[in-house]
């Protein structure tokens, strides 16, 4: 390990690391190599010399991801446990079966890989990394993916970071396949249902796969109910209102490419569904214009709001006057799933707008379920930040 460069943190800057949290900040470090580039594997220690950790320096607030505490080799091996040990956990959370073929195999910090996330869509894999760390160590990736996954399960590999690197890295990321990419099968399984996922040119790696055991949850409430599915992306909570018994679902999204792909979810699912309906607008204006009473369950689920900490008080506002919208036009004894997936949002600051929002409503609300992200998402106890998808489930009267 003598040949990697060295970054040595400041007198009393090492707790958080011996806290075995993975981030290291730029304003920790005393020295570091002039020659130390983005993306390159260093070592990390005390001020007085002691090691602390191996991981990707990157330029930024973040100015290392630590790798591994322990003082070893970032090689194939390395990899090749890593996957292994999050491939074994998503087989014991049964997420390998006839009836699902979607999930999330690598969760970054989660599953001790930051800058990594690799997403399963039936043979494919859409791997995506969010640090010039692991732009660099694709290669490594690949293969240790290719040595752990079933030849069965891995007949594709997407590499999808062309938007998610930092935009100052001088790296040429392009979205391309890596295995295979002729004759590949769209269509994925969640829970049963179908759903046709663009990991070509949809958001994140193609799909919202943080939402599934959400998914199911408003399946049984959606028995009988007039549903509104607001930001509703790839129809996800939609198809799943229709299997429960909705009376009607009506699906909302400001692209009218999002709108195109809920519909042909809707079609492949139960071909001509006239109890669906699909309208490209914005959620603010749709919901103004909306009959009160008209919807007994509404689906809250925009995009992030504050993607950094400098747009948390205007994402609290966005979050307070959008639940206001929909609390207000709600049916008595209306059920609202509204969700937050902004990183920089915290339980309880968002748990605070929706309150001011029910408080302005002036409606009786209750707490009916508290949800976020499912196992195969998981939280690194000594990284907090990881739990960035935030839900609630409320009964207004």
């Amino acid at each position: 390990m003598n040949e990697l460069k060295e970054i040595v943190l400041r007198p009393g800057k090492e707790d958080s690391l011996k806290r075995f949290h993975p981030w290291v900040f730029s304003g920790a470090i005393a020295r570091k190599p002039d020659s130390v580039e983005e993306g390159e594997v260093v070592r990390v220690l005390a001020a007085d010399g002691s090691f602390l950790g191996v991981g990707h320096y990157q330029i930024g607030s973040i100015a290392v991801r630590i790798l591994s505490f322990q003082n070893e080799a970032i090689d194939i091996s390395f990899y090749i446990r890593r996957i292994e040990q999050a491939y074994r956990l998503r087989q014991t959370l049964q997420l390998l079966r006839p009836d699902n073929n979607t999930f999330r195999l690598l969760h970054g910090e989660g599953d001790h890989l930051p800058g990594l996330i690799i997403d399963i869509y039936g043979n494919t894999a859409v791997v995506q990394a969010h640090s010039v760390g692991m732009h660099r160590d694709l290669s490594l990736i690949v293969n240790g993916l290719k040595q752990v996954l079933p030849a069965d399960r891995l007949q594709h590999i997407f590499y999808k970071s062309e938007g998610t690197l930092p935009y100052k890295a001088e790296v040429n990321a392009v979205d391309t396949y890596l295995m295979g990419g002729d004759q590949v099968d769209e269509v994925a399984l969640e829970n049963g249902l179908q759903f046709y996922i663009d990991w070509l040119k949809g958001q994140k790696t193609g799909f919202f796969v943080d939402q599934r055991e959400n998914r199911s949850l408003l399946e049984k409430y959606s028995a009988g109910r007039h549903v509104l599915n607001m930001f509703c992306y790839t129809g996800g909570f939609s198809v799943y209102a229709l299997r429960g018994g909705a009376a009607s679902v009506d699906s909302v999204d400001s692209s009218s490419k999002a709108v195109s792909l809920t519909e042909r979810n809707v079609t492949l699912n139960y071909g001509d569904e006239p109890r669906h309906k699909a309208v490209a607008d914005d959620a603010f204006k749709f919901l103004k214009q909306v009959p009160q009473g008209k919807y007994d369950l509404i689906v809250l689920d925009p995009p992030a709001f504050a993607k950094h900490r400098g747009a948390i008080n205007n994402a609290l506002q966005g979050y307070k006057k959008l639940n206001l919208s929909a609390l207000e036009k709600l049916a008595p004894g209306g059920i609202l799933f509204t969700f937050s997936c902004s990183q920089a949002i915290t339980k309880e600051q968002f748990r605070l707008a929706v309150f001011s929002a029910a408080a302005i409503s002036g409606r009786q609300v209750r707490i009916l379920h508290q949800l976020t992200q499912p196992a195969d998402h998981p939280v690194n106890i000594y990284h907090p930040e990881g739990e960035y998808l935030k839900g609630l489930v409320l009964q207004v009267e």
